[in-house]
């Protein structure tokens, strides 16, 4: 079977390494796509949907529980870990489907969303296209996203107190930036072998998109509402 030049073999590999690596990369994208569309789905849903307004609290905790489920039967190849994968993104998308609705009954709103979703695929399409051609080792941003990354989730679980406008915005920006680099570290484990398990890796890639659709949601929101002042 003939190779995909986008995936060279590694010479400390040969073969087979680069085979793997190559396998596990089709099979993350794939997976990504599936839950996406099906995230999409629930969203539509929804928005209309009485329940995904009235328990969006009970939506998020069967959501994080639903990804340690996944977390835990992922690492160990269980034929459970791919359905899990689907309640986990399809409950995403159920609670994301409000805050949408919310979105598109603002002046140029249906705009904003479209934006965003045009942003998020731009970014995230770019950044991995970016770590599979050069296959350049992100790891070394761990830690450093790591760190931003609990300042976005402090200064976030800070703001639900003080609601202050520009604060969610500076937090929508910080999270734009870590998010994108997670995309690089992310998709670097993937083709490095740092994470070989496709399951893992969709999850945390379909974590990337999805917050930097959030973030661009929020950045496009906040500069809309400037203008009409």
């Amino acid at each position: 079977m003939a190779r995909s030049n986008l995936f060279p073999d590694s010479p400390s590999t040969g073969y087979q390494g680069g085979y793997a690596v190559t396998t596990v990369i089709h099979r993350t994208y794939l997976l990504l796509a599936a839950t996406l569309l099906f995230s999409t789905f629930t969203a539509v849903v929804g928005m209309h949907a009485l329940f995904a307004y009235q328990h969006p609290i009970m939506i998020m905790i069967a959501a994080f529980v639903s990804l340690f489920a996944v977390q835990w039967t992922g690492g160990r190849d269980s034929p459970m870990a791919i359905p899990l994968v689907f309640v986990f993104t399809g409950l995403m998308g159920l609670s994301l489907g409000p805050v949408i609705a919310l979105y598109l009954r603002m002046p140029a709103g249906p705009s904003i969303v479209a934006e965003a979703l045009l942003g998020t695929a731009v970014i995230f399409g770019s950044l991995s296209l970016y770590a599979l051609v050069s296959r350049r080792n992100f790891n070394y941003l761990g830690g450093f996203l790591m760190t931003g990354l609990v300042i976005v989730v402090l200064a976030s679980l800070a703001n639900m107190f003080f609601h202050m406008a520009g604060l969610q915005l500076v937090i929508a920006g910080m999270a734009l930036l870590v998010f994108s680099g997670l995309v690089l570290f992310d998709t670097s484990r993937m083709i490095n072998g740092g994470e070989t398990r496709p399951v893992i890796i969709a999850v945390s890639l379909y974590l990337d998109v999805l917050n930097l659709f959030m973030a661009l949601l929020e950045i496009l929101g906040a500069l809309q509402g400037g203008r009409r002042r």
